[in-house]
């Protein structure tokens, strides 16, 4: 099971060995174990899981600190581009977008820390993503940001005119304007 660092502090993506056969494959998508190993102790305590059409796009979320959620974010079926911006005042990556493709073919998980905004747009078909929170939703602490906040300039991989985006998520502001209360702390 391997971790790779990304430019971003505490964000990391994770690709777990699999066992290949004539009979189709294996892996442990999430063993605890190894992720203490690698310095990564998380208590999971809530698994989310959402099926959607090609063109949806859901984000940028978060939840406000105390209630701020830890997420490790993997496709089971399609393939989707998942983006996190870094809302940590005082990151060395604040403000700046990390993109990815997850897919049920490339099995690649994204480990994502608190303070960060998360979100996906779907670019198969159809996708089936799931992914496990530190801490329970808290609807009295959502918070967003705009998915076309034009200082991210973030690439969906979908042409925006196309997107499918709900209408909370369509009333978001840009980061400039986003409330949010996370601050970088060195580990």
């Amino acid at each position: 099971m391997s971790f790779t660092a990304t430019p971003f502090p505490g964000l990391f993506v994770y690709e777990p060995k699999i066992f290949n056969d004539d009979r189709g494959y294996f892996f442990e998508s999430y063993n605890e174990n190894t992720f203490k190993e690698s310095g990564i102790n998380i208590p999971f305590v809530q698994d989310n899981q959402a099926r959607s059409v090609y063109g949806v796009l859901r984000g940028l979320h978060y939840q406000l600190a105390p209630h701020a959620q830890t997420k490790l974010v993997r496709v089971l079926e399609g393939e989707i581009m998942d983006v996190v911006v870094d809302i940590r005042k005082g990151s060395p990556s604040y403000a700046k977008v990390f993109t990815i493709c997850l897919s049920a073919g490339n099995k690649k998980q994204l480990f994502i820390p608190k303070g960060f905004a998360h979100g996906y747009a779907v670019l198969s078909q159809t996708a089936e993503v799931m992914y496990k929170c530190d801490t329970f939703y808290n609807k009295a602490c959502e918070g967003g940001i705009a998915y076309n906040d034009p200082e991210l300039n973030i690439d969906w991989g979908i042409p925006l005119d196309k997107a499918i985006v709900s209408e909370k998520d369509i009333k978001l502001v840009p980061l400039a304007r986003a409330i949010h209360n996370f601050v970088f702390e060195e580990s």
